[in-house]
């Protein structure tokens, strides 16, 4: 009797179907990108190129999130909801209150916060600043803030918008972002 052969499975072609159901779930997969904020970080300067910048107290909004997650704005509590509108009524003073800005392109937002804040609120915190000036900006292009997005997010556009551009250098974003520390709480 002869040694009967074990029947084999051909495999030869196995590396090949891997390869193409690779390449059709690398196609077919959507990838979820995350957005994140839209900050323009400042050119890299060598430190000794560093100019120092001396502003007066009035024209400086500042903001304090310690790791209670508790908002100290111009040095008194403040809920994250009224930050908006405190920051505009600072914007815009327009030199009428001695407490607040001389001018809209003088007033900088200083903003910091502790090390043990949680991030949600930073970015709710930032987002309501950020909300401030889109609306400062639409009204002084006397359009709503939805049609002031629409054009701005409008890269091709934005940029031949003369009315856009004189809004941006009227009321320019200046937020001035502090290291983290540990500003209180725990």
């Amino acid at each position: 009797m002869g040694k009967r052969s074990v029947p084999e499975v051909n495999a030869s072609s196995m590396a090949d179907i891997a390869f193409l159901l690779l390449i059709f779930f690398l196609v077919t997969t959507t990838i979820a990108s995350d957005k994140g904020l839209t900050l323009r970080l400042p050119p890299k300067r060598p430190p000794d190129a560093m100019d120092e910048i001396k502003l007066k107290d009035r024209n400086v909004f500042n903001v304090l999130v310690n790791s209670n997650n508790q908002l100290l704005v111009e040095e008194e509590l403040m809920n994250v909801k009224d930050i908006k509108e405190a920051a505009k009524r600072f914007i815009m003073n327009n030199g009428k209150d001695e407490k607040s800005s001389e001018s809209p392109d003088k007033a900088v937002i200083s903003l910091k916060h502790d090390r043990g804040t949680q991030y949600a609120v930073y970015i709710n915190v930032m987002d309501e600043l950020k909300k401030a000036y889109n609306e400062l900006r639409a009204e002084y292009m006397g359009i709503t803030v939805a049609e002031y997005l629409d054009i701005e997010n409008d890269t091709d556009n934005a940029k031949k918008n003369p009315k856009l551009e004189e809004a941006k250098l009227k009321v320019p974003y200046q937020l001035s972002e502090a290291e983290p520390t540990n500003v209180g709480g725990n």
